[in-house]
């Protein structure tokens, strides 16, 4: 039975995410302000730590660091209520596995639960700092180079970078896509989906109109050939 650590000071969601969670088959514990959740996660050891951004006496940001430097292994999901690209680049720069953004569905929640503990059981971590031709990605600091030149990625775009090198060279369905990247299991329209690989295109691909990185297969989804 997998443990999570749930760090979040709301206790009426703590208890409806453990609620949730425990009748899928996960063991849960909670603590609800930083200096215990730290404590907690280093004695407890769990297969996955949720954590708040927003808790009283240290904030996520202070746990995220602590819980990397003292047990990097340890898989961490952010809850956070904003928005703003830069807080979540923030986390991700500390360490962080992956976030969901407040107010965030239970589906959104359980499918990127599945996807780091996928990852983890898989080892299908990919290195720091990944180098496709004249592109370099560092998946730690979220920042990338082409040509020694900055390129400005979102936290999604990053995303669906990292989705497309773990499974390199297999074909990707728009669903497999919307499932793990952006966390739900149906979604009413994949037209999403092809919105953001044009405008990834458009910034990674030598020529976006005849793109070699990110291949469309007519009818069924995409490959990454990097």
């Amino acid at each position: 039975m997998e443990k999570i650590l749930i760090i979040e000071d709301e206790r009426d969601m703590v208890t409806g995410l453990k609620f949730n969670l425990e009748a899928r088959g996960y063991h849960v514990t909670a603590a609800y302000d930083g200096e215990a959740g730290c404590r907690k996660a280093l004695d407890e050891q769990p297969d996955l730590v949720i954590l708040d951004l927003m808790l009283p006496k240290k904030n996520g940001y202070e746990v995220c660091r602590c819980l990397k430097e003292e047990s990097p292994a340890i898989p961490i999901i952010m809850l956070t209520a904003k928005s703003q690209e830069a807080e979540i680049v923030t986390g991700l720069e500390l360490g962080a596995d992956d976030y969901v953004t407040k107010p965030f569905g239970l589906l959104e929640l359980l499918a990127r639960i599945k996807a780091v503990l996928r990852r983890v059981k898989t080892g299908t971590r990919i290195p720091e700092t990944y180098h496709i031709g004249d592109l370099e990605i560092n998946f730690r600091k979220y920042n990338a180079l082409k040509r020694r030149k900055p390129l400005s990625l979102s936290p999604r775009e990053f995303e669906i970078l990292k989705y497309f090198i773990e499974r390199r060279g297999e074909i990707v369905s728009r669903e497999d896509l919307l499932n793990h990247v952006w966390g739900y299991e149906t979604f009413p329209n994949t037209r999403t989906v092809d919105t953001h690989i044009a405008k990834l295109r458009q910034k990674i691909e030598d020529d976006p109109e005849q793109p070699t990185l990110i291949v469309t297969m007519h009818g069924i989804g995409y490959k990454f050939l990097g």
